[in-house]
């Protein structure tokens, strides 16, 4: 599970350089939630504030363990490279950030519809992920201390990994959303089967995957990456 990387790892002082690579984004728990978040596996513009807020909130305690934990791991002067999915926007609720969750709670959505799909597992589960903005990821490294940023960059990932011009999938859109649906089934399919049975899986991405071809031939199908270098104990971006 992601969360066992927040965790103390190595002796003291003993690490020169660092990576973490598509762990940060991942929450150690679910965020603890007063309020439904109705039909939504992650935040949307539909999410009550508390909701945005309570993701946020768990971000920031698992990002302050993760970097205290490092910085009594790692030498005065060495190095952490962090690469995690986020987004550019100061706004949580973007597209950039929250679309391909958006789609997969559509087809459960549509599932509920149908009636095959109960409508209170869909309204209590909510994925344990949240993509920062980099400026939300430099205010914790500041404030937490123990490290400086030298340098932040994102990039961009269109969803099935490969590169277009366009910045989606027009060229091959069944191709294309057969293997995006695949990579969301590879990461998120562990949760489903938990709320709603191994038995509906096949219906749920395959929904899904129909779902993401009629999406990407009309918005960019892209993740926003953050690349975050810091060094411990030194002087770095402000």
């Amino acid at each position: 599970m992601p969360g066992t990387f927040y965790g103390r790892l190595f002796p003291s002082n003993s690490l020169h350089f660092v990576h973490s690579s598509y762990s940060l984004h991942w929450l150690s728990q679910v965020p603890t939630i007063n309020e439904i978040n109705k039909g939504n596996l992650y935040i949307t513009k539909s999410s009550p504030p508390s909701v945005i807020e309570a993701y946020l909130d768990q971000f920031k305690k698992d990002f302050v363990v993760f970097l205290k934990c490092r910085s009594e791991e790692v030498i005065k002067g060495g190095r952490m490279v962090l690469t995690l999915l986020g987004r550019r926007s100061s706004d949580p609720t973007s597209k950039e950030c929250c679309s391909i969750l958006g789609l997969l709670s559509m087809a459960l959505n549509d599932m509920v519809l149908e009636g095959v799909v109960e409508e209170d597992k869909l309204d209590t589960l909510n994925f344990p992920i949240y993509f920062p903005s980099l400026e939300e990821v430099k205010a914790i490294i500041r404030s937490e201390g123990s490290f400086r940023v030298n340098q932040l960059e994102t990039f961009h990932v269109n969803w099935d990994g490969n590169e277009t011009s366009e910045g989606g999938l027009k060229t091959d859109k069944f191709n294309s959303s057969y293997r995006i649906a695949n990579h969301m089934r590879a990461v998120s399919e562990s949760l489903l089967t938990s709320q709603f049975g191994e038995e509906m899986m096949d219906a749920v991405f395959a929904r899904f995957r129909e779902i993401v071809a009629e999406h990407a031939v009309k918005e960019k199908t892209e993740y926003t990456n953050l690349v975050i270098f810091v060094t411990k104990g030194e002087t770095g971006l402000n």
